[in-house]
């Protein structure tokens, strides 16, 4: 029997491990041979070892530029630094010198964005020569242009006072420079970092003016001559060690002052009782399933993404001790609300059941995966006691749309769609969202699709993002052609036959959770082995900022004054 979950794990896998090849072994070799590191070990020095890392848009533009822009040439993540989430960008100087491409101005502004958003501190490893003049049309001009970067930079330094470390490990050169510069923090790593808004060349084709290098803009005359850096070191080793030690120094965040105004009985909200990672104690109740065995998630979801499967049974290998304390168990089965926990952290838990849902007496069964006027107000009611609470939310996506017909618009269905709509995106509380099979039409929209700015969107490799499935799509377009070859019991004519397998490829390839995590849909695809542990470090970033969570940042109400 086909086991769609692992096999698609197994190509996510395949994939991520040849982007993380990046430019490949020679010129990681060269850049070696220059006494640097590369991006990813770099990072690796930076997180604490053995520590979760959140890798964000690994599969951004794997599918475009025939390959030659792996990751898009940046390595954005959130790791944990002295036991501090933190958010890392990396230029990677394997790919294409690690230019900028339209889609790198796409993850650095979404690590900032992060950043704004949880408040916790951002490190930018700078290795960039600038960008890629081909594709210079996507990346400097428009209000997602690189200028967008320094904008963030200048709010984040400004009024959020999010900290700002920069280490030059190589170029950084013209507009780009503006970066560190921007920057709490600047360290320059001594005779193989430069810093400057033109180069050597550029200063001799503008000026005539012949100059080196180091002369120009390296280590020594900016840390001793112009005073624009404010640390030079001897190497990448080192220059990570002093970054590690900067954000060791921080205040207490305001993550740990939140935690202590949540105490509950004397246990403090957020403190783990089992470690990130660990699975969940085994269950009590309806299965026998505990997701102890990381083998075991991979039976979890059918082999046919149409079939039921009891969304019980993931949450239960999500969940510490496999348990959550529904709310309105008996109202609106097909939608599952309750409180539950990840590694100590308490969460609203808002999930889609599949299946058929048992009527109640004098009522008609329902679907599961689609959204009734009940069970919108059924969530919009959880999600405005959950605002109030301060309780994050967590959204387990598998939802094909809300329910249509004459009942359904009888009784409210726009009314109640948009009430649960409007819950959803004023919620001040942390919002993270897991997409496990379908996410589709208005569904997915209120189930926190990404245009609600949710704090973290993660998908399995089974998740399917698109306005509807490939099949309702077919049907919607060329319904009447095959309703009529129906009736007269003829073939399809070949134009609508063909544009009928045309569509149906064009959906399998679009709904792929690769194809969205191409394009940034989501921030990463996770595994169900991984799930728990991903989710942890999410939750904990995010309880840095007490809230508002709302857009990509929020200014405080006095501007120049901490919040």
């Amino acid at each position: 029997m086909v086991n769609r979950l692992r096999e698609l794990s197994d190509e996510v896998r395949a994939l991520e491990s040849k982007l993380r090849e990046a430019g490949g072994a020679k010129k990681l070799e060269k850049l070696h041979e220059q006494g640097k590191l590369s991006a990813r070990e770099r990072v690796e020095l930076l997180r604490d070892a053995g520590s979760s890392i959140l890798e964000i848009g690994l599969l951004v533009a794997y599918d475009q530029y025939d390959g030659q822009a792996p990751a898009a040439g940046v390595v954005t993540a959130v790791i944990r630094v002295h036991g501090r989430e933190t958010v890392v960008v990396a230029n990677d100087a394997t790919v294409k010198a690690g230019s900028w491409w339209p889609e790198t101005i796409k993850k650095i502004l979404r690590a900032q964005e992060i950043a704004m958003r949880c408040r916790i501190p951002i490190v930018y490893l700078v290795d960039s020569a600038g960008v890629n003049l081909p594709y210079q049309g996507g990346v400097f001009p428009g209000q997602y242009g690189a200028a967008r970067i320094f904008y963030y930079n200048s709010i984040m330094r400004r009024y959020l006072h999010v900290p700002q470390i920069a280490a030059v490990m190589g170029q950084c050169i013209a507009g780009g420079a503006y970066l560190p510069a921007l920057s709490d923090v600047i360290l320059m790593v001594k005779g193989t970092s430069f810093m400057g808004l033109g180069g050597p060349n550029l200063v001799k084709g503008a000026t005539g003016q012949v100059v080196d290098s180091e002369t120009l803009g390296g280590a020594s005359t900016h840390t001793e001559i112009s005073g624009v850096a404010h640390y030079a070191v001897d190497n990448d080793q080192a220059c990570i060690a002093k970054i590690r030690d900067l954000i060791e120094r921080l205040p207490i965040s305001s993550r740990d002052v939140a935690l202590f105004a949540r105490e509950t009985g004397g246990e403090r909200q957020g403190a783990s009782k089992n470690k990130a990672g660990d699975a969940p104690a085994k269950s009590k109740g309806k299965s026998t399933r505990s997701g102890n065995d990381a083998e075991d998630l991979y039976d979890l979801l059918p082999a046919d993404h149409r079939m039921s499967y009891d969304m019980h049974a993931v949450l239960r290998a999500i969940l510490d001790h496999g348990e959550i304390d529904e709310f309105q168990e008996s109202i609106a089965r097909e939608m599952i609300c309750g409180d539950a926990r990840i590694d100590g952290i308490t969460v609203g838990v808002i999930a889609n059941q599949r299946g058929l849902m048992k009527a109640r007496e004098g009522e008609k069964p329902r679907f599961g995966g689609i959204i009734y006027t009940e069970s919108a107000e059924k969530v919009a009611y959880f999600i405005d006691r959950c605002d109030r609470l301060g309780i994050p939310l967590l959204f387990v996506q598998d939802v094909s749309g809300f329910m249509v017909g004459t009942e359904a618009e009888q009784g409210g269905i726009i009314r109640a769609g948009a009430r649960f709509v409007e819950a959803m995106a004023t919620a001040r509380v942390p919002k993270i969202v897991l997409t496990v099979n379908h996410a589709s039409g208005a569904g997915y929209y209120a189930m926190a699709g990404q245009g609600f700015d949710p704090d973290f969107i993660l998908s399995w490799p089974t998740g399917r993002m698109a306005v509807m499935e490939g099949e309702s799509a077919i049907q919607a377009v060329h319904g009447p052609a095959l309703e009529a070859a129906k009736k007269k019991g003829a073939t399809l004519a070949p134009d609508v036959a063909s544009a009928v397998d045309e569509m149906r490829a064009d959906y399998e390839h679009q709904l792929d959770a690769r194809y969205a995590a191409a394009r940034g849909f989501v921030d990463a695809v996770v595994f169900p082995e991984n799930t728990r542990e991903m989710l942890s470090l999410a939750l904990r970033a995010t309880l840095h900022n007490p809230g508002p969570h709302l857009g990509p940042f929020v200014l405080p109400p006095h501007l120049g004054e901490t919040t």
